[in-house]
């Protein structure tokens, strides 16, 4: 299994002393980044879309293996509810298609209020591209059901692992690949070790593992060199 793990962000001048040195300037931040992790999961977009040219200018900046996992607009998820997004969502995945080959999965993060709804699901899955590496992220209870995963299966769409203090989606694998996103604010040794058992328990061909951005800590890039050490040994 290729794992790759990395944090949710990167450009947080925050991480200025912890993680990039003191005097490394901004735009050099993602070529850093990219030299020791294999992948980073980029949040912004969730908020608005940059234009295509920035996201060229990120694929030109990291090695050939490196991955961009995309988190998709919330006038998808969060505005329209996955109801008539057509319009939206293809212009969601022709701005990600700009990445080219360092394009990663896309992240589709429902509304913690948003409940089982199962034809909405199917339906909104039947629109996604065929071999688009896509992950779902339910936030309501009602979603963790076995009709649910099997809709994913259909599709090879990850159901995304989620570990938080307030909310947690089992590891239940849905797709030849995974997708997690460790977001409690630290784990220690013996946390990031279980974690590291449990992925590579599972059946999956590729994984794609996230520590929460922490802006003010540091503790995401701590947490996910330690992780790649215990998943590269």
């Amino acid at each position: 299994m290729r794992i790759l793990s990395g944090t949710s962000g990167w450009s947080f001048k925050e991480w200025k002393g912890s993680f990039y040195p003191a005097d490394l300037p901004a735009d050099r931040y993602l070529a850093y980044y990219a030299e020791r992790f294999g992948t980073v999961e980029v949040n912004n977009t969730f908020y608005r879309m940059p234009k295509e040219s920035v996201l060229l200018e990120w694929a030109a900046q990291v090695p050939p293996q490196f991955r961009f996992a995309v988190k998709a607009s919330q006038r998808i998820t969060h505005y329209s509810r996955l109801k008539d997004v057509a319009d939206n969502l293809a212009y969601f995945l022709r701005i990600t298609n700009s990445l080219g080959e360092a394009r990663g999965p896309s992240l589709f993060q429902l509304p913690p209020n948003l409940k089982k709804d199962l034809p909405l699901l199917v339906d909104f899955l039947a629109q996604l591209p065929p071999r688009w590496r896509s992950t779902v992220e339910f936030r309501h209870p009602t979603w963790l059901a076995d009709d649910v995963y099997d809709a994913l299966r259909e599709k090879d769409v990850a159901l995304c692992v989620a570990d938080q203090d307030d909310f947690s989606v089992p590891p239940i694998a849905t797709a030849s690949w995974g997708y997690l996103r460790l977001h409690r604010l630290t784990y220690d040794e013996a946390a990031l070790a279980r974690w590291a058992e449990t992925v590579q328990k599972q059946p999956w061909e590729e994984c794609y593992v996230y520590f929460k951005h922490d802006e003010t800590e540091g503790s995401g890039p701590e947490a996910a060199t330690a992780f790649t050490r215990l998943v590269q040994t």
